[in-house]
């Protein structure tokens, strides 16, 4: 994920091997602060997850002093995020986007896949 910071928010642009994917928005930097940043820029393993509330998504493992960060639909960060990162199909202004959860069935379905022939899944997030 290429991402581009903004006082209002990190958008960024997601990619599969170097395939376009999608878009991606998240709250703004504020020094990796629980619920009010995004997460550092790094490399991520990503493990399967299942809730309720997002059915099948993906967790990035490992993010330095915090848990618990998904990859889930969502189609405005500071409205709808707590630190996660939301792929979106369209951006539509600074941390805002368009069709999220389209884009989350499709890359979690990547993802799942590779989880099925026993491959490790990496997030690699940079600017």
């Amino acid at each position: 994920m290429h991402r581009t910071y903004f006082k209002e928010g990190t958008n960024g642009a997601l990619f599969c091997n170097g395939h376009f994917l999608g878009f991606a928005i998240e709250l703004p930097y504020l020094e990796n602060r629980r619920v009010i940043s995004c997460v550092p820029e790094g490399t991520y393993s990503l493990i399967p997850r299942f809730s309720e509330k997002f059915k099948h998504h993906l967790q990035l493992e490992n993010v330095p002093g915090r848990s618990l960060i998904l990859l889930h639909p969502a189609n405005n960060a500071l409205k709808e995020l707590e630190g996660c990162i939301a792929p979106v199909t369209q951006l539509t202004g600074i941390g805002k986007g368009l069709s999220s959860r389209l884009l989350v069935q499709k890359i979690v379905a990547r993802c799942y896949q590779a989880f099925e022939r026993k491959e490790k899944v990496f997030l690699t997030i940079k600017s």
